[in-house]
């Protein structure tokens, strides 16, 4: 009989240590996910490029090849010779700057992260940018588009952006700079303290440039400031 009741209290203390051990799991279960979360680095907030520059290369001449170096130059004449109320420039009669124009524009955009995606809005041409970030691949029927395909990663506290899938339409930067509709955008984006992200940017276009090159852009953050509405279209007079 003293067996049996033995038997008993070692069920029951099995039982009540049960919860126990079950609420130690779940703690352990919970505490691992602050862990991994942190390791994604945070860029949410609305952003301003720190200095605007007509020029994406302010410090050195961009690598083109001969033909494409033709039609910058063009660009340039073009730019400084043309009509007022005929402007050369495409953002100037309602085309989107495109990818990584759109990121020079002195206009503030924001990075809302989601999960699987990032999206920016950018206020300029109330343009959307979709990043996704659930490890797809580009599709290999593209459509050029102004704004491409765009997937990324992180690695380590960096943001990495892929982009291709561009059009020829837009130009790089205010000067002119050209690109084909086979360009190759890289962009990476990291935090260097609370307030600035660095964007990074490889521009790898073989048909327009000789060689792959980089240019860096920052920004500042702005928490009182909100995305506002712009619309190109009204009262455009450009032609």
């Amino acid at each position: 009989m003293r067996i049996h009741s033995f038997g008993w209290v070692l069920a029951l203390t099995a039982l009540a240590s049960t919860p126990v051990l079950f609420s130690q799991s779940a703690q352990r279960r919970a505490n691992a996910k602050p862990a991994a979360a942190s390791a994604v680095s945070d860029f949410s907030g609305v952003w301003f490029i720190r200095k605007y520059s007509r020029s994406i290369l302010p410090k050195e001449d961009p690598p083109l090849q001969p033909e494409a170096e033709k039609l910058f130059q063009q660009r340039v004449y073009d730019n400084s010779h043309h009509d007022p109320d005929q402007s050369v420039d495409p953002t100037e009669k309602c085309i989107p700057p495109g990818v990584p124009r759109t990121m020079l524009q002195p206009f503030p955009w924001e990075i809302v992260q989601a999960p699987g995606r990032i999206v920016i809005i950018y206020e300029y041409q109330a343009i959307p940018r979709q990043i996704f970030m659930d490890g797809r691949a580009h599709p290999a029927d593209l459509e050029p588009t102004y704004m491409g395909h765009s997937i990324g990663k992180y690695e380590g506290d960096t943001l990495v952006i892929d982009t291709v899938g561009l059009n020829d339409k837009t130009w790089l930067d205010p000067m002119g700079l050209p690109h084909s509709d086979a360009m190759h955008v890289i962009e990476r984006l990291r935090r260097t303290d609370r307030d600035t992200l660095v964007d990074d940017v490889t521009i790898d276009d073989p048909k327009t440039y000789t060689k792959p090159w980089t240019a860096q852009i920052t920004f500042k953050l702005h928490t009182d400031w909100q995305i506002q509405e712009y619309v190109c279209a009204e009262n455009n007079r450009s032609k």
